[in-house]
């Protein structure tokens, strides 16, 4: 009985694990749009061709919070909180190592 418990307490553990990287992975193609217009808009300096690796390093390297944060600006706007967000998780020493490997001639 209490092995039956057990296995069914780990299947449910389980399913929620997938549940929640379904969430996470759908919140960050969300918030793909709202990355792509702070962007665009508010740092000049990045080239176009650029911006798609720019955006997917900032993606990659934001919390859950964050994404959330950027999924809800893709539906109802960019602000200066997704403004803040952006450039914070561009400071990252982990986003920067993702530049210099996806978008090599910024850095």
């Amino acid at each position: 009985m209490i092995r039956c418990v057990l296995v069914m307490a780990l299947l449910a553990l389980t399913a929620c694990a997938e549940v929640q990287t379904a969430a996470d992975q759908t919140g960050r193609r969300a918030a793909q749009s709202a990355v792509t217009e702070v962007i665009a808009i508010n740092f000049p300096q990045v080239p176009k061709p650029l911006i798609e690796a720019f955006t997917g390093c900032v993606i990659d390297n934001a919390a859950a919070v964050e994404v959330r944060e950027l999924a809800k600006a893709s539906v109802i706007g960019v602000d200066q909180t997704t403004i803040d967000v952006v450039r914070s998780i561009l400071e990252r020493p982990a986003t920067q190592t993702c530049l210099r490997t996806n978008a090599p001639l910024t850095i």
